[in-house]
């Protein structure tokens, strides 16, 4: 498929914005006083001493008045000129925020400072029905946000940017034209330093068709490799990349939509539409996701996101649905979504799982059991979740610890010679005890204030610590029932002839 691209141009991107907002500001407050788009105005900066010109609007250009104009020689001009201070950097932060936006169009935008921006629109628009239909939608709904520009698409980026700042209509170049597209234009179409553009009118090269078969050689001894290497760039004789502001997911799905979408059988339509393209590519590569973000792009410029995760790899359709399902009542369409994409960040491997004929189905293998997880996960949320793996270690609240998923394979057996209770308390707490006697449980024990009497005991369990972890005292556990049947886990830290020793609860049976 042959490359396409589409570079816009912002030709009052700083002025544009003083005025959308100014117009929205004055709507929110009911001001009635004159609008900047329907006034000259400029925006101002100090250098050097002195307060210069930095951008200004049609209006001021007609005018007369330039960007790098000191400001008291454009009122000389014009002495009813509007006046604005600019802001350091905005240029770059309204580029980064429109390429954002953009991205409903192809998922690969460029920022191209100091006033556009360059998209690679290779296999976009017959989404929209055609190259010109693609561009004029890409025009109207910037023009509807306020913004003042031109775009073209061509072959090369170089063509585009040229078209789109000094061609005449059509702005679209047909595929392989784009090399007589470009013979009209001047010197400074091919992006060049303003020094080679000035020698080169300078020799009467107005138009790059009267130099652009001269030997290479020639051109380069004259105006260096810069000039070369734009020249080959916009013939496409060399490759010019970009850089997307958002990288771009190797697996995503896109799905625009011919009118915007408002209700919520629309978005689900779009979703499941979205799901089985994705699965089905993910399918015959033997992959699965792991995670996956559906995005709505609203008309008015913002975007509703959702997330899911899975334990393991999936391609699911019907399980990865009922995933976004719960969390699809948190998109806002507002006054409707004009574009769906779906990505997945996290892929793996996922062959299929050979069945066993003399094994019994189920356990940890079975992605039946992961499913449900990612269900609940989903509802409560997947840190309330958790799988434990036995460790190698003495002491009962170190003999486990957080698996770290769900197929993670056991390196030790958990214990089962010995009981051990439902609820283990992560750190021991102290306890009170009356009535001890050596070697044995105490009669009464008091926790948390409450007084409880024990009628049946066993025990003693002696577990002591790693000595090549921490030295320190052995713990002697019994199992305790008090006289209302609820059992306990109890343990003297130390020997009982020592004095030192201590008792402390570590545990609930059922």
């Amino acid at each position: 498929m042959a490359s396409r691209f589409v570079s816009i141009w912002f030709r009052h991107l700083t002025t544009d914005w003083f005025a959308i907002r100014q117009q929205a500001l004055a709507k929110h407050s009911g001001e009635t006083k004159p609008l900047l788009k329907d006034l000259p105005f400029v925006l101002r900066a100090p250098s050097h001493g002195r307060m210069v010109i930095t951008a200004a609007n049609a209006f001021a250009e007609r005018k007369g008045i330039t960007p790098g104009m000191v400001l008291a020689d454009a009122r000389a001009l014009f002495p009813d000129l509007e006046v604005l201070d600019d802001k350091p950097d905005l240029s770059e932060k309204l580029l980064k925020r429109l390429a954002l936006w953009c991205i409903r169009f192809t998922p690969i935008v460029a920022v191209d400072p100091p006033d556009g921006l360059l998209l690679d629109v290779t296999g976009c628009t017959h989404l929209w029905g055609g190259d010109e239909r693609y561009l004029e939608e890409i025009v109207k709904k910037l023009n509807a946000r306020g913004y003042d520009v031109r775009a073209a698409m061509a072959d090369t980026l170089g063509v585009a940017w040229a078209m789109a700042r000094f061609g005449n209509e059509p702005l679209v170049v047909a595929p392989g034209r784009h090399i007589e597209a470009l013979l009209p234009l001047p010197p400074e179409a091919l992006r060049l330093e303003a020094d080679a553009a000035t020698r080169l009118h300078k020799l009467g090269l107005h138009q790059i068709r009267q130099f652009i078969q001269m030997p290479r050689a020639s051109l380069r001894r004259r105006f260096g490799p810069h000039f070369i290497m734009r020249l080959d760039m916009a013939l496409g004789q060399e490759m010019e990349g970009i850089e997307p502001v958002e990288p771009v997911e190797p697996y995503q799905e896109r799905l625009p939509c011919l009118e915007p979408i408002v209700t919520a059988t629309g978005i689900e339509i779009a979703l499941q539409q979205l799901l089985e393209t994705l699965c089905l590519r993910l399918r015959h590569e033997q992959k699965g996701l792991r995670s996956a973000v559906f995005k709505g792009y609203r008309v008015d410029g913002k975007i509703e996101r959702i997330d899911i995760g899975t334990n393991r790899p999936s391609h699911h359709v019907s399980h990865l649905f009922k995933l976004f399902e719960i969390k699809l009542p948190t998109i806002e369409p507002a006054l409707g979504i004009e574009l769906f994409v779906l990505e997945a960040p996290k892929v793996e491997d996922h062959f299929a799982q050979q069945e066993q004929m003399w094994e019994g189905t189920g356990g940890l293998d079975d992605e039946r059991l992961s499913e449900l997880i990612d269900r609940l996960a989903v509802k409560v949320g997947a840190q309330s979740i958790r799988r434990y793996v036995p460790d190698e270690h003495y002491w009962p609240e170190r003999s486990f610890k957080p698996a770290a998923s769900l197929q993670e394979k056991l390196t030790t057996n958990w214990r089962t010679d010995k009981l051990r209770p439902l609820n283990l308390l992560a750190t021991p707490e102290r306890i009170d005890v009356t009535a001890p006697i050596p070697d044995y449980p105490p009669m009464l024990f008091r926790h948390n204030g409450k007084l409880h009497k024990i009628v049946k005991a066993d025990g003693p369990e002696r577990i002591e610590q790693e000595w090549w972890l921490q030295q320190g005292q052995h713990r002697d556990y019994y199992r305790v029932e008090d006289e209302e049947g609820y059992r306990y886990w109890l343990f003297r830290l130390g020997h009982y002839h020592e004095k030192t020793y201590q008792w402390f609860i570590h545990g609930f049976f059922a």
